[in-house]
C-alpha cells in the first residue's frame, strides 16, 4: 500500500487525543500528524510536551519518504497538561498510559466522563484486557484495545480486542479508523493477556533465554539465527504460511503428514528458564556485546531504516 494515497475512511475522525506521551504515545502522535489529522496531546509528566516535540522532529524526515497524506503537518499538533481540554472536543482517544490495572481503570472512568459520547476509548495496552480496564467506565461500550507494535509511525500492525461490555459497532468502527490510515488490523476473538504478537514473542524469546542459559550459542549467535534465518520469511509470510510452503507441492497437508512429528518432538523439548539473577545477567552482558558502540538511538535508527526498507518492499509487493 502506498501511504500516501492513504486518507481516514471515516470522514468525522479528524482530531486525536494522545493520552500519555511516552515512546509509544509519541509515536502514534507522529503517525496520526502524517496522515492528515489534528492532534492534541496531554501528559503531566514534567518537559512532557519538549520530549513529544522532539520525537516528532525526529521522525518526520522518515515518514515524509514513506509518504504523508496531503495537508499532514506537523503544525497540528498541539499540547495540553489537562486531561479534560485534551479529550472534551476529540473524534478519538489513544490512551497510552502505564501498565498498571488500577491507574488504566481510574483512566478509563474518567476519560469516560470527559470524551463526548461518540467519541472511541482505544487503549495501547499490551498486556492489560479491556474487560478489566473499562470495568468502571460509564460507557464501557465505546471502550476497546487498540494495540500496537512499537513503532508506531513505522509498524502497521494494531490488534483490536473488545470488552465484555465492548459493542461490536465500536470495534467496526476502530477497524475502519486504523486501516483507513493505513493500518493492518487484525482482530482477536477473545482476551488472552499480552494479546496475540507479544505472545509469539514472548515464546520465542523464552526459547532464546533458554539457548543462552544452556550454553548452546551466544546471545548474539541467537539473535542472528532468527534474523537471518525466519526472520527474513517472518517479513513476508506468517509461521503457518512458511510452513505451507514447507511441505512442498503438498503444502501445509504434506508437512502435516511427513514434518509435523520432528516439530511436536521439538516442543517436548523447549525449555523453560528462569530469569535469574545470573541469567539476566548472562543476556544483559550478550546484549552489550552484540550492540557493541551503537548508542539506543543509534540502534533504532539502524531498525527504522530497515523498517522502511522493508515496508517500500512490501509495497511493491502488493
Amino acid at each position: 500500500m502506498n501511504t500516501s494515497a492513504v486518507s481516514p475512511a471515516d470522514p468525522a475522525i479528524r482530531r486525536v487525543a494522545i493520552v500519555g506521551t511516552g515512546l509509544i504515545g509519541c509515536s502514534w502522535a507522529a503517525f496520526f500528524l502524517a496522515r492528515g489529522l489534528e492532534v492534541i496531546a496531554t501528559d503531566p509528566a514534567p518537559q512532557a510536551e519538549k520530549g513529544l516535540q522532539e520525537f516528532v522532529d525526529r521522525v518526520w524526515p522518515a515518514l515524509e519518504r514513506l509518504g504523508v497524506a496531503p495537508g499532514a503537518a506537523r503544525e497540528r499538533l498541539a499540547f495540553t497538561p489537562d486531561l479534560g481540554t485534551a479529550v472534551g472536543t476529540a473524534d478519538f482517544v489513544q490512551e497510552n498510559g502505564p501498565e498498571r490495572e488500577a491507574m488504566k481503570i481510574e483512566l478509563f472512568a474518567e476519560l469516560g466522563r470527559l470524551a463526548p459520547a461518540k467519541t472511541l476509548l482505544a487503549s495501547s495496552s499490551s498486556g492489560l484486557t479491556m474487560s478489566v480496564i473499562q470495568a468502571r467506565c460509564a460507557h464501557p461500550e465505546r471502550c476497546l484495545i487498540g494495540h500496537p507494535f512499537n513503532p508506531p509511525h513505522l509498524i502497521p500492525l494494531v490488534e483490536l480486542v473488545g470488552g465484555r461490555a465492548t459493542s461490536p459497532q465500536a470495534l467496526d468502527e476502530a477497524d475502519r479508523f486504523y486501516t483507513g490510515l493505513g493500518k493492518h488490523t487484525v482482530r482477536l476473538r477473545k482476551e488472552v493477556p499480552g494479546h496475540v504478537a507479544n505472545r509469539l514473542q514472548a515464546a520465542l524469546w523464552r526459547e532464546a533465554v533458554h539457548l543462552a542459559a544452556e550454553g548452546v550459542a551466544s546471545v548474539e549467535d541467537i539473535d542472528a539465527a532468527v534474523c537471518w534465518g525466519p526472520g527474513l520469511r517472518w517479513a513476508l509470510m506468517g509461521p503457518n504460511l512458511v510452513l505451507h510452503l514447507g511441505g512442498g507441492q503438498g503444502g501445509m497437508e504434506h508437512f502435516m503428514e511427513h514434518l509435523s512429528g520432528p516439530f511436536a518432538r521439538w516442543w517436548e523439548d523447549l525449555g523453560r528458564p528462569e530469569l535469574t539473577p545470573e541469567v539476566k545477567e548472562q543476556i544483559i552482558r550478550g546484549v552489550r556485546a552484540e550492540a557493541g558502540e551503537r548508542s539506543i538511538n543509534a540502534l533504532a535508527a539502524q531498525r527504522d531504516e530497515g523498517l522502511i526498507g522493508l515496508l517500500r518492499l512490501r509495497q511493491e509487493l502488493g
